[in-house]
């Protein structure tokens, strides 16, 4: 009985994560959807006015060109007689209107509407129309996320000449499916600069729309590969994450066969990457970069391997617990995604500065964009063991990226032999290369390593200090890779010990330990003082 109830309760649990799935529900942005709103403005029989608006609520994936394509099926015999703002892509057979003298817009039982591009006509414009179709997120640009038309619509001459509102809506952008329209209430508009307001005269619908990545593409569209400055070897995107097929790839320096490809603006490009063993058309690397005694850097650089499109307003969503501390990002705008507003504040978005890096463009020697972040250590959960500095899940225009296995992420050098130890990170650096170096004097027959260890000049003020401290116990000080214009130590006034920062390039004095004797004079011997 038991293990019955278990299995009726794992294949609940299946159901319901596929339907979820298929249905296009996104934990990182449960609220985001397209919504299509119908506004009957005028209706008399035969005659009526609708305002139809397009609005993107989500809060990072967008509508790229060439635009959505909005479609659905009329119930009854309707015609649009007269748009604004945007056009059908057929006008279809017209000729029962033969005899009118005027023709109308569109007679087909499916119509198919695209928005107009710029620079149209301003007698054929409506405010918030003509972009080409596009739909930016709400976090990139909330100014340009909705899309508006006008139409007149009428009926056959056979038909009563009521009003029917259709259904089947689809909005032509593969992994988007929607639904029928449902009446709502009626829309509200606001005239006299905001001191009255009017509404939709005789009724409102909506139809809504959601993203489905398993609809959108068979494969994944982007990968991500790790590395350290701890780690000497860099942990690359899973073999075949985007497929393994190389019949529509390039090798390095040839040339992708632009003219066998199809140039229909309508329609986009399939695309041609460069041949790899993952063969993404977009790699996101993130490098954890340097280590402070506060903060710690990432590096991270998405490179375009497409050589057949430009990605115009990106955007990365980046999952990893250490977000919520966030000091500085330099290159890209960033903002904090809390849709639960529960306290929870471990998702990030990035996307590219406005005519600086917001489109990346095709695959070569410019196709990639980098930012690096400056994030500070929560010391109750930061760590470096066990890809805790590795992000969660990285997604890249919305789709999610193919992550390599944890077994392989980059580790602390020496830990797995000594996984019970309680020293942090930086220690466990600094006793290998204290060892390393004692071993090197050795090695060159010097028989007393009397007081320095070196440091790289790149380690800031905060890794120099704990290097330091972990000195203090051999009675070794610590000197930056610098030196002065006669091979000598940095010192001050006083004789002591100084260490260059990487931040300030100012020297600041260690400790009263760390006293040069006034009566030696050191040498140095493969950078190490003694």
């Amino acid at each position: 009985m038991g293990a019955t109830l278990n299995l009726v309760y794992a294949v609940t649990i299946i159901l319901f994560t596929i339907s979820s799935t298929s249905h296009g529900y996104d934990p990182l942005d449960p609220f985001g959807k397209i919504t299509i709103k119908w506004d009957l403005l005028l209706s008399s029989p035969g005659h009526h006015t609708v305002q139809v608006k397009l609005e993107n609520m989500q809060e990072y994936r967008h509508i790229d060109k060439p635009g959505w394509k909005l479609s659905w099926h009329w119930e009854s015999k309707q015609v649009i007689w007269d748009m604004r703002g945007a056009e059908t892509t057929e006008q279809g057979n017209c000729s029962a209107f033969a005899s009118s003298g005027t023709l109308p817009h569109c007679c087909l039982r499916r119509p198919t509407i695209v928005d107009l591009l710029p620079g149209s006509p301003f007698n054929s414009q409506v405010s918030n129309c003509c972009r080409g179709g596009v739909l930016t997120s709400m976090s990139q640009d909330h100014t340009n996320h909705v899309s508006v038309f006008h139409m007149t619509i009428g009926s056959f001459p056979d038909d009563s000449g009521e009003f029917t509102m259709p259904s089947n809506f689809d909005i032509g952008v593969p992994g988007y499916s929607c639904d029928n329209a449902t009446s709502v209430a009626p829309t509200k508009y606001s005239t006299d600069k905001g001191r009255r307001k009017t509404q939709a005269l005789a009724a409102t619908w909506e139809a809504v729309c959601v993203y489905s990545q398993f609809r959108s593409s068979q494969t994944p569209k982007c990968c991500v590969s790790l590395s350290a400055f701890y780690y000497r070897n860099i942990v690359p995107c899973p073999t075949c994450s985007c497929g393994c097929s190389s019949s529509h790839c390039v090798k390095p320096g040839e040339m992708p066969p632009y003219l066998e490809q199809k140039h229909d603006p309508d329609e986009e490009v399939s695309p041609v990457v460069e041949c790899t063993k993952h063969m993404c058309p977009i790699h996101i690397h993130w490098h954890v970069k340097v280590n402070y005694r506060e903060y710690w850097r990432v590096k991270i650089t998405a490179t375009n391997l497409n050589t057949m499109k430009n990605y115009t307003d990106w955007n990365l969503v980046v999952l990893h617990p250490n977000l919520k501390s966030v000091e500085q990002v330099f290159s890209f705008n960033y903002k904090s995604l809390t849709p639960y507003h529960n306290g929870i504040n471990d998702t990030g978005m990035f996307w590219g500065v406005k005519f600086y890096n917001d489109v990346l463009l095709q695959a070569g020697k410019i196709g990639n964009v980098q930012t690096e972040l400056l994030l500070k250590k929560d010391m109750g959960n930061f760590s470096f063991r066990e890809g805790w500095a590795f992000p969660r899940r990285i997604l890249f225009n919305g789709d999610e990226c193919v992550m390599p296995s944890p077994d392989d992420y980059p580790r602390l050098p020496g830990y797995a032999s000594s996984s019970t130890s309680s020293s942090s990170a930086a220690s466990s650096f600094v006793t290998i290369m204290i060892i390393t170096l004692e071993s090197r004097i050795r090695k060159n027959n010097f028989e007393k390593l009397e007081q320095y260890v070196v440091i790289p000049s790149d380690s800031g003020i905060y890794h120099s200090l704990e290097i330091a401290e972990k000195a203090r116990d051999t009675n070794r000080a610590i000197l930056i890779g610098k030196f002065d214009q006669g091979s000598q130590p940095s010192l001050d006034k006083g004789r002591k010990l100084q260490i260059l920062t990487s931040h300030t390039l100012k020297p600041v004095p260690i400790t009263s330990e760390y006293w040069i004797p006034s009566k030696s004079k050191p040498r140095c011997i493969n950078r190490v003082w003694y």
